[in-house]
């Protein structure tokens, strides 16, 4: 009769670990572990520093399954602050860069600040916002392509008068300003960029969204 002749191998079942990092650290696999899925997400951008500024756009967003590791190896994660806000005047700092240092190492560009005093929202993982006040007008700063949106843009037409547009959010650009050329002009500013939703820790949350921009309010 026909046999077999071998060690036997039984397969290996371990549970599900689900690991949050809020601060740089560590990730230890687990023994048996080949691959990961990770959701990674930079610091946002600062909003500018007037009244009428642009907001900060939202941190890289970056998931995926299947990522391969080793088990029961340690891999660094460095998680990034969110921007400084601007001074008087001054634009919104850039988020700093979040990432996880697997063999293909996952690196989620910082949002980029919002913009004030005349200037265009910064280029970032989602774009800043646009500063309002500034004819002829200003514009949101680039996404990250396939991390971001950018941030809206802030027109004026006939007066100065206008609002700043929101930073740009991981699911959606960031909303345009309002304009208003009338006395006691109230005008709001535009909303930040949507977030996305994820359930990586088992319960969906929406992450990742853009700051609004600044209002403006002219007396007569």
């Amino acid at each position: 009769n026909g046999g077999v002749v071998g060690v036997d191998n039984p397969a290996v079942v371990q549970p599900e670990v689900i690991t949050t990092f809020n601060s740089s650290g560590t990730l230890t696999t687990a023994p048996y572990t080949t691959a990961v899925e990770h959701l990674v997400i930079a610091g946002g951008g600062g909003g500018g520093g007037i009244y009428y500024a642009g907001g900060g756009g939202a941190g890289g967003y970056l998931t995926a399954t299947g990522n391969p590791v080793s088990g029961n190896s340690p891999y660094p994660v460095t998680v990034g602050a969110g921007g400084a806000a601007g001074g008087p005047g001054s634009d919104g700092a850039a988020g700093s860069n979040s990432v996880l240092g697997t063999p293909s190492a996952i690196t989620s560009i910082g949002g980029g600040g919002g913009a004030s005093n005349g200037r265009n929202g910064a280029t970032g993982g989602s774009g800043g916002g646009a500063v309002g006040h500034s004819a002829p007008g200003t514009t949101g700063g680039a996404g990250t392509s396939g991390q971001g949106n950018a941030g809206g843009n802030a027109p004026v037409t006939g007066s100065n008068d206008s609002s700043g547009a929101g930073g740009g959010g991981a699911g959606a650009v960031g909303g345009d300003n309002t304009t208003n050329s009338g006395p006691n002009a109230s005008m709001v500013g535009g909303n930040g960029g949507a977030g996305l939703a994820s359930s990586i820790t088992g319960a969906s949350v929406t992450r990742a969204g853009g700051g609004g921009g600044g209002g403006y309010f002219s007396a007569a």
